[in-house]
């Protein structure tokens, strides 16, 4: 019934534009695989514990824009954004290597900092807010290119086909064109990194 009642409210004309997939008080609609460590508390979904992913369950999206508005509690705060995965994800690896991760990590390198698509795409800049503050990502879907923004600000663009790293280990994602239609999770990383989502919602 819960996922029935989100899914009315997506259509609904009222939500004409950006459309909420978290409704700010629970997880209705969502879904976790792997550790299960995301909690709904004080309107946002906050990580906590091992590796795992919460991904919205009704829906799978093709071109379209990803808002999210987030916050991290440290300096670092490992977490992402996980998109184009073909089928509903089965673990917390899925998505990972089956679709692409938007890094949410204050500190790293440009392959895996806060807006490069993880160990595939690097940023061009960086825009990230301090810890604590409220930072918001686009991540615009339109065929085959991926589009970010942090803060307002293109850090990365990615087209199938570009050139990518050597992989060279188990994790770093598997290499190969991605789905153009594909389901949306977020990640928890683990118990030191504490990373809380305000938003998540999508302009078709």
């Amino acid at each position: 019934m819960r996922i029935l009642l989100l899914l009315a409210l997506l259509t609904s004309p009222a939500f004409a534009g950006w459309k909420p997939l978290f409704n700010g008080k629970d997880m209705t609609g969502w879904k976790q695989v792997g550790w299960p460590g995301f909690t709904a508390e004080n309107g946002t979904l906050k990580t906590g514990g091992g590796m795992g992913l919460l991904y919205f369950q009704p829906a799978a999206f093709g071109d379209t824009t990803i808002r999210i508005v987030f916050k991290t509690s440290g300096e670092r705060g490992n977490s992402g954004v996980v998109i184009r995965m073909p089928d509903p994800p089965k673990d917390a690896w899925y998505g990972v290597h089956n679709g692409y991760e938007v890094q949410i990590e204050g500190g790293g390198d440009d392959w895996h900092c806060t807006g490069a698509i993880y160990s595939i795409s690097k940023v061009t800049a960086r825009n990230q807010k301090s810890a604590g503050e409220w930072n918001t990502m686009e991540i615009e879907l339109k065929g085959d290119v991926t589009k970010v923004k942090l803060n307002g600000k293109l850090v990365n663009e990615y087209k199938e086909g570009q050139a990518v790293p050597e992989r060279k280990q188990w994790y770093k994602p598997v290499r190969g064109p991605r789905a153009n239609k594909g389901y949306i999770g977020i990640q928890n990383h683990d118990a030191n990194s504490i990373v809380y989502f305000k938003e998540i919602s999508v302009k078709e």
